[in-house]
């Protein structure tokens, strides 16, 4: 069974993963786990600490607005791209490359604005809005108000 829906079954998928905080970093490790070759990019190399010691990928040290550090991960090689950074411009900007120059056939980005989520989609980038996943939790939570009874 492919690891994400939609996915083509192979032995192996090779994982780009832009921006190692708390999502990329977990995200990196579970890949990791599962059996992907992963290569995480971020500016900080303090960043590359919340990897688990069990994570076998490598890490680049650069700024993936720059076609250079998109070259030393072998972007055009990869199955998913995955673009976590905190900001929606440069998530963008690294997407829409990952997409168009280097034919990613997946790309995955974070927004963290609702009002960014139909410029991504128009690019056909797959994005994730945290901003409507707390307001979706927050709505389970408050059930009571609805009348819903769980």
């Amino acid at each position: 069974m492919p690891f994400m829906k939609g996915a083509i079954k192979k032995d192996e998928y090779y994982v780009v993963i832009f921006g190692c905080g708390r999502l990329g970093s977990r995200m990196a490790n579970w890949l990791s786990s599962m059996g992907c070759s992963v290569v995480v990019v971020d500016r900080n190399e303090s960043s590359f600490d919340a990897l688990s010691y069990e994570f076998t990928g490598f890490n680049i040290l650069g700024d993936a607005t720059e076609l250079d550090v998109l070259k030393e991960a072998k972007l055009d090689k990869a199955d998913v791209a995955l673009v976590l950074t905190t900001d929606d411009n440069t998530n963008l900007m690294i997407s829409m490359s990952a997409k168009e120059y280097f034919e990613v056939p997946r790309v995955v980005a974070r927004a963290y604005d609702p009002n960014n989520i139909q410029m991504f989609s128009d690019f056909g980038i797959e994005v994730i809005c945290p901003t409507l996943l707390a307001v979706e939790n927050v709505k389970n939570a408050l059930y009571f108000i609805s009348g819903d009874e769980k």
